[in-house]
């Protein structure tokens, strides 16, 4: 019984919130701003974030307001960038790459301590381009999306893992 109960701490499943500080019950998650100057890129950044934290970390409150929050997540869209990376036989460009550049500092408001701090998050996306003009739908935004969600799902993983 000894032994068994020495291990006990070892193991810790994933997806307990081990980062965040345990007095931490809400997270303030303002609107990021957005340097990039693409309309509505830092919507779909805060939308992503918030539908993140709510769905894997429960325990926190969520709220727009840093006034009275415990934590609050402060995020900037600085650069977003679309290069073509693929053209076709006759010189148009087929497959284009979304590269979005995103800074983000969550601070613990009641230690008044930063616990997480990282100001050049770069994730890229890629979308392709109908050839044919009657099939056109822009897969800008659905690759925007993407990006977003990847970058929430990153970020999320570190500060509550405390990677």
């Amino acid at each position: 019984l000894l032994v068994t109960s020495s291990f006990t701490e070892c193991y810790k499943p994933a997806g307990r919130g081990e980062g965040l500080p345990k007095h931490i019950k809400t997270l303030a998650i303002p609107a990021f701003q957005n340097r990039a100057l693409r309309f509505k890129v830092e919507q779909r950044f805060t939308s992503a974030m918030v539908d993140e934290v709510l769905r894997r970390a429960r325990a926190l409150d969520v709220v727009a307001d840093p006034q009275g929050a415990d934590a609050v997540m402060l995020g900037t869209v600085k650069q977003f960038y679309i290069r073509p990376v693929l053209l076709d036989d006759l010189g148009r460009a087929r497959l284009f790459e979304v590269i979005i550049t995103v800074s983000l500092t969550v601070r613990d408001q009641t230690k008044n301590k930063i616990l997480y701090d990282n100001q050049n998050f770069t994730f890229r996306d890629q979308y392709e381009i109908a050839t044919d003009p009657q099939q056109f739908f822009s897969e800008e935004g659905p690759a925007v999306d993407r990006v977003a969600r990847d970058f929430a799902k990153s970020v999320l993983t570190m500060i509550l893992e405390g990677f």
